[in-house]
């Protein structure tokens, strides 16, 4: 039976982008880079989940700024 994988790297905080052309995608918890996602690579090579996700922050949301004119 073939496990799935429900980890999204693009969401991930330690996830990057290479210049490397050749292993264009990167993990900087686990220190590899790769041709597919990361999370892909670690549950192909331990047979579990990635232990290491952890969200990115999301931006503080910006105030819509004052209407009207002032005085």
């Amino acid at each position: 039976m073939k496990k799935t994988n429900s980890i999204d790297c693009f969401k991930c905080r330690h996830f990057y982008i290479t210049w490397d052309a050749n292993q264009p995608r990167g993990c900087k918890a686990f220190g590899f880079k790769s041709k597919r996602l990361p999370s892909q690579v670690v549950l192909e090579t331990s047979g579990e989940a990635c232990k290491k996700f952890s969200p990115k922050e999301e931006p503080p949301k910006k105030t819509p700024p004052k209407t009207g004119w002032i005085a």
